[in-house]
């Protein structure tokens, strides 16, 4: 995995308050994280998180799609099932609800374009180390700023799926992941943004929260897998 460039220095930094043991105001907090993850998504690079080459297929990046969305179904759902707060266990389930269509409108796709899903098992390799880590996050502001982060990279990298679709003459895979994909992950987005200054109250949870964000981003690789070569695919190439 390459050596992850750092996201630009911002209040939430090792030498903002919040390291210093002084926790910055609920609507402070929220600000200074939505901008640095903005400003780190825009560090990212973007083709390497669609890195494809000459002989890639649709249908291999569709294969490691579906790989992404039973990751982010299952997690969603294992936090879904710890949490207290009606509001965020709510929003869990939807995001539970979402990723599993969109697996199965990925898996419908796949079945027009003729290739049938149904053989393969996404899971079969085991799960990312993306997977892994989020599995393992404690506090609901970790969980939801790594989320933050996910569904930002995830975003990033449909929009250039679609791209990608486009140029092949396939318009119809790319108004999936533009118009009907798209509007979910936002959602997701959103949701996670707006959700985290409620449990990022504290110093600690607010670098607890930073540094899962920046993990989950430093973990960017895990995202496209299967589709960085045939040799990589989630799934059959006929």
């Amino acid at each position: 995995m390459r050596e992850p460039k750092g996201p630009p220095e911002s209040a939430l930094d090792p030498e903002g308050s919040a390291a210093r043991g002084t926790a910055l105001p609920p609507a402070e907090f929220a600000e200074a994280f939505n901008d640095e993850l903005v400003r780190a998504l825009a560090h990212v690079g973007h083709p390497d998180l669609v890195a494809t080459r000459e002989d890639t297929q649709i249908q291999d990046l569709l294969f490691a799609g579906l790989k992404d969305e039973i990751e982010a179904s299952e997690i969603a759902a294992v936090w879904m099932v710890a949490e207290v707060d009606l509001e965020l266990k709510l929003g869990l389930a939807r995001q539970v609800g979402d990723e599993a269509r969109h697996y199965r409108l990925l898996a419908d796709r796949l079945r027009q374009l003729g290739v049938e899903p149904g053989g393969v098992d996404p899971r079969a390799r085991g799960y990312s180390h993306t997977f892994r880590y989020l599995k393992g996050l404690q506090t609901a502001a970790e969980r939801l700023a790594a989320n933050a982060a996910r569904e930002g990279l995830a975003r990033l990298r449909n929009a250039l799926v679609a791209s990608f679709c486009d140029a092949r003459g396939d318009g119809e895979t790319a108004r999936l992941y533009r118009d009907v994909i798209g509007p979910d992950e936002a959602w997701h987005l959103d949701f996670a943004r707006r959700m985290v200054a409620r449990y990022a109250l504290t110093a600690e949870d607010q670098e607890r929260a930073r540094h899962a964000m920046v993990r989950t981003l430093q973990l960017v690789d895990d995202l496209p897998e299967g589709a960085r070569a045939k040799g990589g695919a989630a799934g059959p190439t006929p």
